[in-house]
């Protein structure tokens, strides 16, 4: 299992930080990283609404979608609880499958109402729990929920995804078999790294696997080719 310890450092030398969770500038519009959000309720609210957006979907979508949300001025609960859900499945509509993900927003914003849109009262929910009220709401499974612990609340959570299974796969790590749970258990047991270095194992992994071990990988550019089993 060293090859996880392994992993990371090599990812890490060969991409270099990734600052996640990237922020929409709301006045040019355009992400922007390393500024170790989340900052604020604000940072919390945008980073919850990415996590449901990006489903299925590049960040580049995300990335417009949320950048035309901040320029009608209704990123924020109170907004979005007011927005007709069409009109929201409009304004949200590169991210693909935007009706579904319009009703996946107004179910996360059902659940945040019931405390009363006041994240210190979201927040003060033991991890545990917080996680099975998240996973209640329809339209969230175990990596959006994930992610927002990770990314939005500073929970020490490991995220698992699609890249997750195929690159520890190619590595010998897993047989691909494995559930979520499974996966998310190995890398606790093996990665005993900070909530920082959670956020950027996972950042890490999205990188390399979008743009080197994709489905017909780049073996021959790889920076873990020399602990994988599957090179080509």
């Amino acid at each position: 299992m060293n090859r996880i310890k392994s992993a990371y450092k090599r990812l890490l030398t060969f991409h270099g930080p990734q600052g996640w969770w990237p922020i929409v500038n709301a006045a040019t519009l355009r992400s922007e990283y390393h500024l170790g959000a989340p900052r604020d309720e604000k940072d919390f609210f945008e980073i919850s609404i990415g996590a449901i957006l990006t489903q299925n979907i590049a960040w580049k979508n995300v990335d417009t979608a949320l950048a035309a949300l901040k320029k009608r001025r209704i990123l924020d609960p109170l907004s979005l609880q007011r927005v007709r859900l069409q009109t929201l499945g409009s304004v949200i509509r590169p991210t693909g499958y935007y009706n579904q993900k319009a009703k996946k927003i107004k179910n996360f914003l059902a659940l945040y109402r019931r405390y009363g849109y006041d994240l210190r009262a979201f927040r003060s929910v033991e991890p545990a729990l917080l996680r099975k009220e998240l996973l209640s709401v329809n339209g969230i499974g175990p990596e959006t929920a994930d992610s927002i612990l990770l990314y939005a609340l500073n929970v020490k959570i490991f995220v698992v995804d699609a890249y997750t299974r195929r690159i520890f796969t190619r590595l010998g790590v897993l047989s691909g078999k494995e559930g979520y749970h499974d996966i998310q258990e190995l890398f606790h047991r093996h990665f005993n790294g900070t909530i920082q270095d959670y956020n950027e194992y996972h950042a890490l992994i999205v990188a390399h696997g979008k743009d080197y071990c994709r489905k017909n990988p780049r073996c021959g550019d790889c920076c873990l080719a020399g602990i994988c089993d599957k090179r080509m």
